[in-house]
């Protein structure tokens, strides 16, 4: 398997690789999620709520590497972590056309180009597999920067989930966005 999957220079000439995780990943990777869980609300989790430990996120690399339904991206820098995106589809038969992206990028190098072009590579694997008909997307409402990306790959709104993110109190709504295939 080959695990570089893209190379190439955002427009701040930085070197950005994107890559399938490996098990010796796994520290870095839930460092990265700690950490940019407590950079913005816009993640389902908080900073240092991401909870796995080194040795759970290995098994989890794992089992993501030998599924055939998942594509796990790590984007990196300077072999820093700046990307972690996933596209995921059901092993079930009458709904194994649909996908979930999850994406999120380290608060430092926003607006840089590494959202587009992780979403880019998500994209081409779901149109190069053949199967997925639909990627699916949840963003929170406030989140509009996110939402003007997505429309800028072709996702729609296609649903709102009411007061679904609880931020210490402060309730906002989910926004279901599609991308069809």
């Amino acid at each position: 398997m080959s695990y570089i999957l893209k190379e190439l220079t955002l427009k701040n000439g930085d070197h950005l690789i994107l890559r399938r995780p490996t098990v010796e990943d796994a520290e870095d990777m839930v460092e990265y999620l700690n950490i940019v869980g407590g950079e913005s609300d816009n993640l389902l989790f908080g900073k240092d709520e991401f909870h796995l430990t080194a040795e759970q996120e290995r098994e989890y690399i794992k089992n993501v590497n030998s599924n055939p339904n998942v594509l796990m991206i790590l984007a990196t820098i300077n072999d820093d972590i700046v990307s972690i995106a996933q596209i995921s589809s059901p092993n079930r038969k009458r709904i194994a056309h649909n996908s979930e992206i999850a994406i999120s990028v380290k608060k430092e190098h926003w607006k840089k180009g590494v959202g587009s072009a992780v979403m880019e590579a998500l994209i081409h694997h779901a149109k190069k597999q053949g199967t997925i008909k639909n990627i699916s997307l949840g963003v929170k409402a406030s989140n509009i920067k996110a939402v003007k990306m997505y429309e800028k790959f072709g996702f729609t709104k296609v649903g709102v989930h009411k007061n679904y993110f609880n931020i210490n109190g402060d309730f906002d709504d989910e926004i279901i966005m599609d991308l069809y295939i």
